[in-house]
């Protein structure tokens, strides 16, 4: 007798941050890889857009706004996707953005917000999700992390804050679901060419990446794509029941050398 049940044909996924960058890359693989998405984030025409065009390739997509630094939010979010989808097998939380400050020239409050959204928002989702997968005895958790915790970057103080947080939470939560038929698992890109950093100003830009250098940080100029980072999430979530991968680190190819 199999030590698991298999997945269930039909697995609702939750993403959030699905507006744009890996979460909507996530939301399409997952769409192609047969699970009814709900997409969430602030900006819910994006998601609506991208929830069109899902249905329109033969995949099934609902919208909802979602802010994850707001707990009234979330639970709307998640009320709603159930309604539209069904319980959630799946959660996807990757939501934020991240500014270039130094920490010392940091305001707290604005320092306090990221680690609202990085951080207490992935708790949010978790919280108002991972409960009735507990009760059902089966789902799938993803945090998507960042490199910064194996090698921080200058600029990105509480960034850096944040995403330990979410590693050290989900190794936590990892142990707590432990023989509860949950899984939590990690997946932790490299540098990804996304929207985040995208509104710094270029001579920021250009001092950032100077930094990033002078640490050894930035190897080559080769950044990954969304679909990368999409495509580690769909195998995670996809590992069949009683193979848990627990953290999945993806980082961009270098260019080949010339012979």
């Amino acid at each position: 007798m199999p030590r698991f049940d298999p997945h269930p044909d039909r697995r609702p996924a939750l993403v959030a941050g699905a507006s744009s960058g890996i979460g909507a890359a996530t939301a399409t693989a997952l769409a192609a890889a047969g699970h009814p998405v709900a997409l969430g984030a602030r900006r819910a025409d994006r998601c609506e857009e991208l929830a069109a065009a899902i249905r329109a390739g033969g995949g099934e997509a609902f919208a909802h706004p979602l802010d994850v630094g707001d707990s009234d939010s979330v639970k709307a979010f998640a009320a709603a996707a159930e309604d539209a989808l069904g319980p959630a097998e799946v959660l996807v939380s990757g939501a934020g953005d991240l500014a270039a400050d130094r920490l010392h020239d940091l305001d707290p409050d604005a320092f306090l917000a990221q680690i609202q959204v990085h951080l207490v928002g992935a708790h949010r989702l978790v919280a108002q999700v991972c409960p009735g997968m507990v009760a059902r005895r089966r789902g799938d958790i993803v945090l998507v992390s960042s490199d910064v915790v194996r090698a921080p970057r200058t600029r990105m103080g509480a960034y850096v804050a944040a995403k330990n947080g979410v590693e050290g939470m989900a190794r936590a939560l990892q142990m707590e679901l432990e023989g509860t038929g949950v899984r939590a698992s990690i997946v932790r890109p490299g540098p990804t060419a996304t929207g985040m950093g995208m509104n710094w100003d270029p001579r920021v830009t250009g001092e950032v990446l100077d930094e990033w250098v002078r640490w050894g940080l930035a190897r080559h100029p080769y950044f990954l794509r969304p679909s990368d980072v999409a495509a580690a999430v769909a195998t995670v979530v996809s590992a069949p029941r009683g193979a848990h991968l627990t953290l999945v680190e993806v980082q961009p190819e270098a260019p080949l050398e010339e012979r």
